[in-house]
């Protein structure tokens, strides 16, 4: 029957790697200590040996003072092309690191190789060795003597000063004195050539743009005379505009003032006649037309003739009214009377008719007038605006040449001074201190060369220590298992090797005063402290891949719990590549397989060894369907068969990684012991099959790490113990055989 185990505690969940472990690498680099001191050591050997073979090179340097500026000898008003306006940090800085990329640049290289024939100078280019003439010059034409030169300058600036290094190196002191002064000449050198073409450059273009400015400069000119002589200019006065003081106004401008000036009188003229006529006319529509009483509101009737023919009409009607008074209407005197005031009232009729005439004729003539003004006024102010256009052309013409004229002065003064201050010879760049031989080489420092390697040789031994650690995927130590894996460290097994030349899987038998026996009585000491309240009765011992010692493990485990008295079987469930009873050496004719299905008997089945208290069940023979027969009920009697004889049953069972076996076994039994080879079991592969432990849900007792290296590598610290019982062991078997 199948038992159902609960995840004890000591099976944690799966969890993401450990935190960074300094000490982990601090004992990986301890243990490749040798690897280290080997790397470092070909390093300051090939090193030295490097350095001793290169040639030595010499150095000398020249020391200029370089000035932003150089001397002023002309007023400040003349100006160079190469203007010397560098006022702040930033400027200045700027322009000294401009004249260091002059120093270094190619043209000053071509002076120095041009001055000292450098191209030509076998020793400078490094082929005086070549005893063949014909191969030496096919060699000198193929080196670059100008590029060869920059490649050995170098401008060392002085901080917070004008003062600039030119240091020069070579393989002969002698000769990179000499570079360091000829590169200093030809930078000065260059400095005024490039300020001369950069001036005669500016000549150039000045005298061209001189002589175009001069031919527009006269071409304007012309073009005003031409102007002036086709518009007549000379019989007309312009406005002045700008600045200049004003111009008397042209003749159709002043006339059409003068017209506009007596227009506006006529206008004002015509308006109080308009008003005059229009209150004469109102005054004698409202009056009767045989009366003249509608005159008595004129100004005119009230005075001269107009005023005394009044007063006459006004006594001959008071005459004729006194008549009438006395005599009749037909009587001659009354007659009389009547004619004479008609005679005088017709005559002053007649005379307001004229008044009323000469009014109207008055405002026509002004009306006429205002005509003939206007017409004057469009002609004037045509022949203004005619004389505007000819001003406007006159003005731009004159201000072109104007503009012309000034270019033209300003482009001759600025020639002037350019021809003026080309003819000097004055540099801002003066030697300080010129370059003298120094008989001791920079290069190369034997010392600093010998240090550096050093340095590169543990950095590079490091780096491998280090890269080797994080490359090791396996699972390797104690912490592995801890926290890689998150199981439980059971203990660890070293290589089994006989002195003896017998077999690995005795070797606790053989040598039970071994440090191995003393690990192994320690997995089986953990293994009963594990579970001391219901102890381990059935234990699937399996591993993650094949050829990990699990077989090894699990007789070894076996023998040292049966030096404790307690019956112990070693049941070989492994029906794919049993390996216990060659182990032991005896036959595989009848074991579990047959037991299961039903043949044979138990007592056959079971074989006794040479370990008192240790019994081995073989496998059998190989069945085509293993992992089916260890899943039927027959075997699951057969375990409960056997744990009623013996009290501790240890499985052997094939890998979890290819086959599984294990995953089987491990749902009928107390727990399963994983045996991992240190260095060699990989954690990804452990993990998976750790995984799929915890996915049936099998107990996972814990990890056995096999196949330990006691005096290196990842565990030696944690096993010394185990060196030391191995001695102290010793001392007791020398004191038995004594006494």
């Amino acid at each position: 029957m199948e038992s159902e185990v609960e995840e004890t505690p000591n099976e944690a969940p799966e969890a993401n790697e450990p935190a960074l472990d300094v000490m982990q690498y601090v004992r990986a680099i301890w243990r490749r200590k040798w690897l280290i001191v080997g790397i470092t050591a070909v390093m300051v050997l090939l090193g030295t040996f490097h350095t001793l073979r290169q040639p030595k090179i010499y150095s000398a340097s020249t020391s200029l003072i370089i000035d932003v500026a150089a001397p002023r000898v002309l007023d400040t008003d003349v100006k160079e092309v190469m203007g010397d306006e560098r006022g702040n940090y930033w400027a200045n800085k700027e322009y000294y690191t401009t004249q260091s990329e002059v120093i270094t640049s190619r043209a000053v290289a071509s002076r120095v190789v041009d001055r000292l024939g450098l191209q030509n100078n076998p020793a400078f280019l490094g082929v005086e060795h070549l005893q063949d003439e014909e191969a030496r010059k096919k060699a000198m034409a193929s080196i670059d003597a100008v590029t060869l030169v920059r490649s050995r300058i170098a401008v060392i600036p002085s901080t917070n000063s004008r003062v600039v290094r030119i240091a020069v190196e070579d393989v002969d002191p002698k000769r990179a004195a000499m570079l360091a002064n000829e590169v200093a000449e030809a930078y000065i050198a260059e400095n005024l050539a490039l300020k001369l073409k950069t001036t005669e450059g500016a000549s150039t273009w000045l005298e061209a743009r001189l002589n175009e400015l001069g031919e527009r400069s006269d071409k304007s000119e012309r073009g005003i005379y031409e102007f002036k002589r086709g518009a007549d200019m000379l019989s007309m006065s312009v406005e002045s505009k700008g600045g200049g003081p004003p111009q008397q106004q042209s003749t159709p401008k002043q006339a059409f003032d003068a017209y506009m000036v007596k227009v506006i009188e006529v206008r004002t003229k015509i308006a109080a006649l308009q008003a005059r006529v229009d209150a004469m006319r109102q005054l004698r529509k409202s009056a009767s037309p045989e009366t003249e009483h509608w005159a008595e509101g004129l100004p005119e009737a009230a005075e001269g003739s107009f005023r005394d023919l009044r007063t006459r009409v006004l006594e001959q009607r008071t005459a004729c009214v006194e008549l009438a008074g006395r005599y009749l209407a037909e009587h001659p005197k009354m007659q009389e009377c009547q004619q004479k005031l008609g005679v005088m009232q017709q005559e002053l009729r007649r005379g307001l008719d004229n008044l009323v005439r000469g009014a109207e004729t008055e405002l026509a003539t002004a009306l006429n007038y205002e005509r003939n003004l206007l017409s004057l006024v469009d002609k004037a102010k045509a022949e203004a605006f005619q004389v505007t256009e000819k001003q406007i052309q006159y003005e731009r013409l004159n201000r072109d040449a104007e503009n012309n004229q000034r270019l033209y002065e300003l482009v001759l003064k600025r020639f002037k001074d350019l021809e003026l201050s080309g003819s000097l010879r004055f540099s801002n760049v003066r030697v300080l201190d010129q370059a003298i031989p120094n008989p001791k080489p920079v290069r190369p420092n034997t010392r600093s060369a010998v240090l550096l390697f050093l340095m590169l040789g543990l950095l590079g031994g490091v780096g491998v220590s280090l890269g080797l650690e994080l490359l090791d995927a396996s699972v390797a130590s104690r912490a592995d298992v801890e926290e890689r894996l998150k199981l439980a460290f059971i203990g660890a097994m070293p290589p089994l090797k006989a002195e003896d030349g017998g077999t690995a899987d005795l070797f606790i038998h053989r040598h039970p005063r071994s440090p191995a026996a003393e690990m192994c009585r320690a997995i089986r000491t953990n293994l009963l402290f594990m579970s001391p309240d219901k102890p381990f009765r059935t234990v699937v011992v399996s591993s993650a891949g094949p050829s990990e010692g699990k077989s090894t493990s699990v007789i070894n485990l076996g023998i040292a719990m049966a030096q404790t008295g307690t019956r112990v079987l070693l049941m070989d469930t492994d029906m794919r590549r049993p390996r216990l009873h060659r182990a032991f050496g005896v036959p595989d004719d009848m074991g579990v397989s047959s037991l299961v299905v039903g043949e044979g008997s138990l007592e056959r089945a079971v074989k006794s060894t040479d370990v008192p208290n240790l019994f081995l069940l073989p496998c059998g023979p190989l069945p085509p369907n293993p992992a089916e027969l260890l899943h039927t009920r027959a075997f699951a009697e057969l375990l409960e068969k056997l744990k009623e004889r013996y009290d501790c049953i240890l499985l052997d069972s094939p890998p979890l990684g290819p086959v599984s076996d294990a995953l089987v076994l491990s749902k009928q039994t107390d727990g399963i012991l994983l045996v991992l080879k240190a260095g060699a079991t990989h954690r990804e592969q452990a993990k998976r099959a750790i995984r799929s432990l915890r996915d049936v849900k099998a107990r996972i007792i814990g990890a056995l790490l096999n196949h330990v290296d006691m005096k290196g590598g990842k565990f030696g610290g944690d096993y010394n113990a185990y060196t030391y019982y191995r001695g102290y062991g010793a001392e007791r078997e020398e004191q038995r055989s004594a006494s």
